[in-house]
């Protein structure tokens, strides 16, 4: 079923989701918070955009030209609606495309800044697997995996643009060694926990393209206090 959310504290911004389908987390939050956003930052591309939660929230933070990349047609359909609903046509273009060839849509070294909100888990033959395709699809890296993002993405990257990424911690080596494979230097990491008793189950990793070596680790994020509540950082991540 077709649902209308406000795209949390974000006032006056809502989201089109569908409950059969794999709706927004906290993941895409944390990564349109987490990823620096210079003054002079032109073009942005967000790719395995779903719902476009990134798009909308980098949209608070910038003028820039946003562009999400979705290949299943019926999460795409809800990404227009959701730019749309917003009033964001002029700002934000929504492509139904696969990101592994979406370089061949535009030039080399066309943007600032490349995001990735990717599957997080790997997939073979015995995956214990969603039986919703696009819940699958969305989980499991079977149209994308982190190799396909770091190729697209070293080719879209301007020389010292910079590219982020939110995934799991116990893919974080692989994914750093991909990135400098592919020219990224990682210069940032932050490592997200549920709360302080707990272990981290989220990471998020920013590089810049030809960059210098020297990695920064930032104090880590606990997203909830002891009383289950949201912390007051998370809470201004929502925009309250």
């Amino acid at each position: 079923m077709e649902v209308i959310n406000y795209l949390v504290g974000y006032e006056g911004m809502k989201i089109v989701q569908n409950t059969e389908y794999f709706n927004f987390s906290l993941d895409s939050v944390l990564l349109a918070n987490f990823i620096t956003i210079r003054s002079k930052v032109k073009n942005i591309i967000d790719l395995g955009t779903g719902n476009a939660p990134i798009p909308l929230l980098l949209s608070t933070r910038t003028n820039a030209n946003i562009i999400g990349v979705e290949i299943q047609e019926p999460i795409y359909q809800l990404a227009i609606k959701s730019v749309e609903i917003n009033n964001l046509k002029n700002q934000i273009k929504i492509l139904n495309e696969d990101v592994r060839t979406i370089d061949k849509h535009f030039d080399s070294d066309s943007f600032d800044i490349v995001l990735s909100n990717p599957p997080y888990f790997k997939y073979n033959k015995d995956s214990l697997v969603n039986n919703n395709y696009c819940k699958t699809v969305a989980r499991h890296e079977v149209m994308l995996n982190i190799d396909d993002i770091l190729k697209v993405s070293k080719k879209l990257l301007k020389n010292q643009g910079y590219f982020g990424i939110v995934h799991r911690p116990d893919r974080m080596i692989e994914i750093l060694n991909k990135m400098k494979e592919y020219n990224i230097e990682p210069k940032r990491i932050r490592f997200i926990y549920p709360n302080k008793d707990e272990t981290c189950n989220i990471i998020l990793i920013e590089g810049i393209k030809n960059g210098k070596e020297g990695i920064k680790i930032e104090s880590p994020l606990f997203v909830h206090d002891r009383k289950g509540n949201y912390t007051r950082e998370v809470r201004k991540m929502f925009g309250e």
